[in-house]
């Protein structure tokens, strides 16, 4: 048990330092020297593995004499790393750089390098011919080409652990693939037949633990020849300074195992091994696996080879990951544009975003899209929350009021991109109000209305089979508590739930668009906003002013006596008209407020005569404009479930629009019917023409804009704020109805048709 108060974590096996071990494998021999050419680190064993004598005192390079190749490649490595260390890099990093040297009579392949202020010869008697070497070179060369030509991640992999085990001899060759949680799976595997196979098998992050995986990065090929062979303390020399730091060994191949590591291998029935690091984007994608036996040395020069062959597969795959990338955002591509309009063009944001919401959920794979605006949700499901579970409904598109706690939760994050794979770290009632689903991805697209687009995908049962159960035991040895690798590795099956398919980087950078482009165009129509509300209080100031100054005029008249007989009748119009003037802009700015506050028009449904309600309205309006004449068209007792105030008002606009733009001295005609065959199906159909040339296309464009320049600056409408069309247009989208501008024989036509009940 560990000691009271010590807590045994995988930081633990973290914290080991194993890129300064002291000792190397005990196959080879190193040397360490200053940028001066001072030795400053050898190991114990170089008298007796380089020159066959029990002691030979080396201080400088120079006493290497006559070795050509090592003085070459330790002037070129030296020099090199005397020039990074000029420029500021205090590591002065310099690649291996490899020959073949002779001592005493025997060939060994050596391997110089610099890392933190040294340069590091290693040393390894060759135990291969140079015909060996140059078929292992001549295959290699064949494998890099036939690896080349793969162009899927699959047949890549099956092809290199092949390749590889030819040219090693290793018993097993596996490629793991790295998942987001950093637990690895065997993807591809090449093996003796008396084996068992590993393929399909998953291993758990803490494997490989933090440290590791950095010099797997740094340091892309590892080799131990034997997992029992001894280990060769690696000492500082006198003279060297004895406050000089332990020499690391982040690069250097000969650098001795961790003993964790080792009692894993030994566990799994492994000899020798050897590793090959597949980086992609300079991060641990994989990991192409040796295992041998019995011990096994493999020359540097087919280790090159190997790490060649990994660099390909690296190319490979990131060629993978970039075509497969390129392909997604092209098809996000129009989405992005298509969202980018609906945020600056249409007033009614949360419709137009819920309208492309099946595209939104395609574009990440996603189960399901809410979109929150304010206080306002709309939920729509692209696949059933449920086996068995039919399409989603009217009813349940509209079901995202149950996910209020969910978007309360998400205002409260400090970021405005936020991905989760499974829902442990949100609070209970987000939680709850989540459910059935399980994973999310969520984009703040406007931070002063709470906007969110949020991607929501369904539990993913998924049946682990792991390579041994992946907890390991706490045991105590010379160091202490620590915990231990795995003593068994028969397959294990988990059973995981409460999980998602994890956000893929590729998911990411496709939220994070929607999340950059979206946003600038959420502040372009704040700004644009901003602008049309200071035109608007400039226009009402103005237009306000004449009728009250009507109103004002005619009351002090009659107050003070003034008025001649009969005179009180006409003020009494007077006002009457000013405050109707005052009324209407009022309410025009009113439903403008309401409609941009996320707020709607409030309508009250109900089973309404539309045409005599249409009639009373147009005789109103008649007596009030006498000079422009309106023809009718009205069928008898047509009925529709409306707003009947909403719906006076959308009439009164349209007739309003009609004599304000058209011909003077034409007449404004009006028709209510039930659509004819041709034309769109629904309860009724109200047509308001005017006599005028088409309107410009450009302007089509905007018509139902508010605060439309053109509108504002209409001469025979003076107190007119082009929002008119605007609120026409949010009346029949309240109705769940349609409006459309056509121009047939000479007449401005704009045509409303209302559903049948139901269709809403």
């Amino acid at each position: 048990m560990p000691a009271s108060g010590f807590e045994v974590t995988l930081a633990n096996c973290d914290s080991e330092p194993i890129h300064i071990p002291g000792t190397i494998q005990g196959h080879g021999a190193l040397l360490a020297f200053d940028m001066e050419g001072r030795l400053s680190y050898r190991s114990d064993n170089v008298s007796a593995l380089l020159f066959g004598a029990k002691s030979l005192e080396i201080v400088t390079a120079a006493d290497l004499d006559g070795n050509a190749a090592f003085h070459k490649a330790f002037f070129v490595v030296s020099a090199d790393a005397r020039a990074a260390l000029a420029a500021g890099d205090t590591r002065a990093e310099v690649a291996p750089l490899g020959a073949e040297v002779q001592m005493r009579g025997n060939t060994f392949d050596m391997v110089v390098h610099a890392y933190g202020g040294q340069v590091i010869a290693e040393f390894e008697p060759r135990t291969t011919t140079s015909d060996n070497l140059s078929a292992f070179a001549l295959m290699a060369h064949r494998a890099v080409a036939s690896l080349k030509r793969r162009r899927e991640v699959g047949p890549l992999l099956a092809d290199a652990v092949e390749v590889i085990r030819t040219l090693t001899g290793f018993n097993r060759v596996m490629a793991y693939r790295f998942h987001a949680d950093d637990s690895g799976e065997v993807v591809a595997e090449a093996r003796s037949a008396e084996l068992d196979p590993y393929l399909g098998m998953r291993y758990p992050a803490s494997d490989i633990p933090a440290q590791a995986r950095r010099l797997y990065v740094i340091n892309t090929l590892r080799v131990i020849s034997s997992v029992a062979g001894a280990q060769v303390p690696v000492r500082r020399v006198a003279g060297a300074g004895a406050a000089a730091p332990p020499l690391d060994m982040s690069h250097c191949g000969l650098r001795s195992v961790s003993p964790i590591h080792l009692e894993y291998l030994g566990n799994m029935g492994v000899a020798a091994s050897m590793s090959i690091s597949i980086v992609v984007g300079g991060r641990l994608w994989g990991l192409i696996a040796c295992h041998h036996m019995r011990p096994l040395r493999v020359p540097y020069s087919v280790r090159m080879a190997c790490d060649v062959l990994a660099q390909v597969i690296g190319i490979g795959v990131q060629s993978h990951v970039t075509r497969e990338a390129a392909v997604r955002h092209a098809a996000a591509s129009p989405l992005h544009i298509d969202l980018i309009d609906v945020v600056l063009r249409e007033e009614n944001i949360l419709g137009g975003l819920a309208r492309r919401a099946p595209d939104l959920a395609k574009a990440v794979a996603a189960d399901a899209v809410l979109i929150a605006l304010g206080d306002q949700l709309s939920l729509h499901r692209a696949a059933p929350a449920a086996a068995g579970a039919g399409p989603a409904t009217p009813e349940e598109a509209s079901a995202g009021a149950g996910m209020a706690a969910l978007v309360y939760w998400l205002n409260g994050q400090p970021g405005d991109l936020l991905a989760l794979d499974r829902p442990g770290e949100m609070p209970a009632q987000a939680r709850e109000a989540m459910a059935p689903y399980h994973g999310l991805m969520a984009c703040r697209i406007d931070s002063a209305r709470r906007g969110w687009i949020v991607w929501l995908r369904l539990e993913q049962v998924e049946t682990l089979r792991w390579g041994g159960r992946p907890e390991k035991e706490v045991v105590s040895g010379p160091r202490g508590p620590r915990l231990t690798p795995r003593g068994s590795f028969d397959e294990w099956r988990e059973t995981v739930r409460g999980i998602t398919a994890p956000w893929s980087a590729i998911d990411r950078e496709i939220g994070k668009r929607f999340l950059d482009e979206l946003g600038r165009a959420t502040f372009a129509r704040a700004i644009e906003m901003d602008r049309a509300r200071m035109q608007l209080l400039a226009v009402l100031s103005h237009d306000l002013r004449d009728p009250l100054n009507a109103i004002s005029l005619q009351a002090q008249v009659l107050k003070d006596g003034l008025a001649e007989p009969g005179y009180s009748v006409k003020a009494g119009q007077r006002i009457a008209v000013s405050t109707g003037r005052m009324e209407r802009l009022i309410t025009q700015v009113l439903d403008m407020s309401r409609i941009q506050g996320g707020l709607g028009l409030n309508m009250q449904a109900s089973e309404v005569d539309l045409s005599a309600l249409l009639r009373e309205l147009i005789d109103a309006s008649g007596a009030a404009y006498a000079e422009t004449p309106i023809e009718t068209e009205i069928a008898e007792h047509l009925q529709a479930t409306v707003d009947p105030d909403r719906f006076a008002q959308l009439a009164a606009n349209l007739i309003g629009n009609a004599r304000d733009h058209g011909k003077l001295g034409t007449p404004v005609k009006v028709r209510l019917a039930r659509p004819r065959a041709h034309q769109a199906p629904g309860a009724a159909r109200l047509e308001v023409r005017n006599v005028a040339p088409p309107i410009p296309p450009d302007i089509v464009a905007t018509l139902y804009n508010p605060l439309k320049r053109r509108a504002v600056a209409n001469p025979r409408n003076r107190t007119g704020l082009g929002l008119g069309l605007y609120i026409v247009r949010e009346i029949v989208d309240g109705h769940g109805g349609s409006i459309d501008y056509s121009h047939e024989d000479g007449e401005v036509v704009f045509a409303v048709t209302l559903p049948e009940p139901g269709e809403a």
